[in-house]
């Protein structure tokens, strides 16, 4: 029987910049009330995503594995308020240390589960490290673990790609006015003389909750050796999955498939 798919309840976080955009998927009440206790999954999205582009998959992700799914905007992406000036070189560090305290303060998240896909893998990494008791486990998905050549390539191909007729204006359906601040951001960030030495080797081993690092091996803007190195400098539990065929983004490219690593790895009784 397929598990039914919860309807969405959306609110605001407060930052001192602005009003961050929240949605949260309960699952359907189904046999004993503790199949839903268990920590909620939080979704960090990637560069140029938000809630939106997520689509049925957070719906889909709290119906299998029986837990509450939260994705959220940063702040200048979707409905999300506008972000001042440019964003910093050190931006992830900034999620993990100023913005996830506040959603856990105001959604009243004592323990949850990380999973960030891209760039939102590893500010993923970058709570886990911060907050170890309250981490129950980490999920990557297409996570960059350094500045790879594949990933400059990848970045520099798309950056031209949107210089086609029409092409920002597809972003602004998620993004509103702020897409072209979107765009920059990402572009502007990866492809800077003085972020090409970032890397997250220096955090990976103060991760201490099992972890799930999922890619692409059609990834085109990283090879398996960023999975890798986050499996081999965790300091816990490290599970690697390579997709063969699969690109990017796993969980829209085949979103069974992923639901199915997800929703064993998740299992009750395979997390402490």
């Amino acid at each position: 029987m397929t598990p039914s798919l919860s309807l969405p309840h959306d609110r605001w976080v407060e930052h001192r910049q602005g009003r961050l955009f929240t949605r949260t998927w309960t699952p359907a009440p189904q046999g004993p009330a503790r199949e839903t206790a268990a920590a909620p999954v939080v979704l960090f999205h990637d560069s140029l995503g938000c809630v939106a582009l997520w689509r049925e998959f957070p719906a889909r992700l709290s119906a299998a594995t029986r837990r509450t799914v939260i994705a959220y905007d940063r702040l200048g992406y979707g409905q999300s308020d506008p972000r001042p000036g440019r964003l910093p070189l050190d931006f992830m560090v900034e999620e993990a240390r100023q913005v996830f305290p506040l959603l856990q303060a105001q959604l009243g998240l004592a323990r949850f589960v990380a999973f960030g896909h891209s760039v939102g893998g590893a500010m993923a990494v970058q709570v886990a490290a911060r907050l170890p008791q309250a981490c129950e486990a980490l999920i990557t998905e297409g996570a960059q673990a350094f500045v790879e050549d594949r990933t400059r390539q990848g970045i520099e191909t798309a950056r031209t790609a949107f210089q086609a007729p029409g092409q920002v204006a597809r972003l602004a359906k998620y993004h509103g006015d702020k897409a072209q601040w979107v765009l920059d951001a990402w572009t502007g960030t990866w492809l800077h003389p003085d972020f090409a030495a970032w890397s997250l080797a220096p955090v990976l081993p103060r991760v201490t909750s099992p972890v799930l690092a999922i890619h692409g091996l059609n990834d085109e803007y990283g090879s398996a050796r960023h999975p890798e190195l986050i499996g081999r400098l965790v300091g816990g539990p490290a599970q690697i999955e390579l997709l063969p065929r699969l690109g990017h983004v796993p969980h829209r490219e085949q979103p069974d498939q992923v639901l199915a690593l997800l929703t064993r790895f998740l299992a009750p009784g395979r997390l402490p």
